[in-house]
């Protein structure tokens, strides 16, 4: 007996399959063109709530942002329909941006090869309340701080102090967390990990049901929340964990 030798099932398994799949578990086996549109809706009203379930690392990127001498604020478009125009460009290029998790000063950085002079310095992330506390928002240094504002069209980066003329010609080098990719067209694959390949269909099945058949929305809510549970708990690249015995000294 054969035994397949691929393992590319996620990069094949269409939006129209994805669809087709879920709403067989509604009990629907043929759809009108109507429904497919409005299951493509839904599938991406799906990605967009799973911004809200934690940080999905597959779509965590990094990047380095070139530093503007006295300048503090810098800004990443949501997509590339936002700020095109010369004067209004994203921070290098990148658009998409959600949030910013980790952020370091590089220092002596001049190619992969050839950089053992680099160092790093650790940027603290800090809150609206903290950076509005700070007197002299303009004042030049090393940065050490930044602050992330997250609104609708873009996602803006104030870096505390402002560079100074030394600071400029280093940069920051940020780990950014990017949105889940739109569907798109039907002959598309989801912007997922094969993981998340059960919780995708599992949500699609639980938002059709809510249109398209109600008396299976409890059942189908319970097996999508399993399926996500069980892919973020898998999701990411957990460290080593370390536990150590309490000391304990008698009559101390």
């Amino acid at each position: 007996m054969a035994i397949s030798t691929t393992a590319t099932f996620e990069s094949t398994f269409s939006i129209d399959e994805v669809i087709e799949d879920a709403y067989e578990r509604c009990g629907q086996q043929s759809v009108s063109g109507y429904q497919l549109k409005a299951a493509r809706r839904s599938l991406n009203i799906l990605f967009q709530e799973w911004g809200n379930r934690g940080i999905h690392y597959w779509e965590v990127g990094n990047t380095n942002l070139d530093l503007v001498e006295g300048q503090a604020e810098y800004i990443f478009y949501r997509s590339s329909d936002d700020g095109t125009s010369a004067t209004t460009s994203p921070t290098n290029g990148l658009y998409g941006f959600s949030d910013i998790s980790e952020a370091s000063y590089r220092q002596n950085y001049s190619t992969p090869t050839a950089s053992t002079s680099q160092s790093d310095l650790p940027l603290t992330k800090v809150d609206r309340s903290t950076y509005a506390a700070f007197s002299n928002k303009a004042v030049k240094g090393t940065p050490s701080q930044f602050w992330v504002q997250r609104f609708i069209d873009k996602t803006t980066v104030t870096i505390y102090p402002t560079p100074d003329s030394t600071a400029a010609s280093n940069y920051i080098n940020l780990y950014y967390v990017s949105r889940v990719k739109d569907a798109g067209a039907y002959t598309n694959v989801g912007d997922i990990p094969y993981r998340f390949v059960p919780a995708m269909v599992a949500g699609l099945a639980f938002y059709l049901a809510q249109k398209w058949a109600l008396d299976r929305v409890q059942q189908l809510k319970l097996f999508y929340e399993d399926e996500l549970a069980r892919a973020l708990k898998e999701d990411g690249s957990p460290s080593s964990t370390y536990i150590s015995p309490k000391t304990y000294y008698p009559g101390a």
